[in-house]
């Protein structure tokens, strides 16, 4: 944990029902000569004050457009959004002002200094030198990094670097936290700790909104997710209802060494049904609320058919088998 003991943020306490992001019908449209590609459709969401909120999405599936969207650098093709109560069309300089912004590429600037890389985002903001300077200190022994503050952010590691960016996201003490992808391509200890870092960032009462494709984040960090597919809002809760809500139930895979068309026939007579059977090749997927018995029924049916169990997985409900409930398919980042 990088806080120092006698640390603490004058983020506001707000009310539980105060909005820091709202979104009505958000769409974008990217013209292409070979047919239009729509990156987000209808997009409603509500983020409150204070949340922790993520937004899970395989890759391409919308999630950096509509942090795009919300932080100005992309603009809506239809719909409105609200940041921090500014509308982002209608007034991009009031809502830059009031949000902070870790990008998923590295975007320091490599010849500076790392304290001049936060000081002069500072100076950005309207921060007299010495207030710069002065914050720009405090943020880096917070974050573990006093000892590389007169270094090239060059020289940095990568988890050393997402650290630097949060921190000079935060100089300007930012209503909204934007965090895209923010432990891709690091080192698991990096990842610990920028786990860490965010963490406490939000239990002083910072709200964030990271977006993510990684589930086990999703769950470890998020109070309430949204989760988009091909640019489309299929779920907006916490981690657990859209479990429930979802309909997630186990999953039994078996992949055979040949056709399990066999296997799967006599899996639609497994007791305790009806199963949810899905066959591809030399897989069987059983989806169900009652696990017991089905493995061992898919290995006597494949070996009754003389086929050769190569793998077989039992995934019990999770955000993984939501996902699969919700668009048909597995998820893959």
């Amino acid at each position: 944990m990088f806080l120092s003991p006698g640390h603490t943020r004058t983020v506001a306490a707000a009310p539980v029902d105060s909005t820091a992001i709202r979104t009505e019908g958000l769409r974008k449209v990217y013209p292409r000569a070979d047919g239009d590609l729509v990156a987000v459709e209808s997009l409603e969401l509500t983020v409150r004050q204070g949340e922790f909120f993520g937004l899970l999405g395989t890759n391409g599936a919308g999630k950096s457009t509509t942090i795009g969207m919300l932080t100005t650098l992309v603009t809506p093709t239809a719909g409105s959004a609200w940041v921090a109560g500014q509308e982002v069309t209608a007034d991009p300089v009031g809502v830059k002002s009031r949000i902070g912004v870790v990008s998923q590429n590295n975007t320091l600037d490599g010849a500076l200094t790392v304290v001049d890389n936060l000081a002069f985002r500072g100076r950005y903001f309207g921060m007299p030198a010495s207030a710069a300077r002065r914050r720009a200190t405090e943020l880096l022994e917070q974050f573990g990094l006093a000892d590389k503050a007169t270094a090239r952010a060059h020289q940095l590691s990568g988890g050393q670097a997402r650290r630097v960016m949060i921190g000079r996201a935060l100089m300007h003490l930012p209503e909204v936290l934007f965090l895209d992808e923010p432990t891709a391509g690091v080192d698991p200890q990096a990842r610990d700790d920028l786990w860490q870092i965010i963490k406490a960032l939000h239990k002083d009462g910072q709200t964030v909104v990271l977006t993510t494709h990684y589930l086990d984040e999703a769950e470890a960090l998020c109070q309430r997710l949204a989760v988009i597919d091909h640019g489309r809002l299929l779920a907006s809760d916490t981690p657990e209802a859209i479990k429930a809500s979802s309909g997630a139930r186990t999953v039994i895979t078996v992949r055979y060494d040949a056709d399990a068309a066999p296997a799967a026939e006599a899996a639609h007579r497994i007791p305790g049904g009806p199963h949810d059977v899905a066959v591809d090749g030399p897989t069987v997927r059983v989806r169900t609320t009652r696990p017991d018995g089905v493995l061992a029924h898919l290995l006597r049916a494949g070996s009754a058919a003389g086929l050769t169990v190569r793998d077989a997985v039992t995934t019990p409900p999770s955000l993984q088998t939501a996902f699969l409930t919700l668009t048909g398919r597995d998820y893959k980042p």
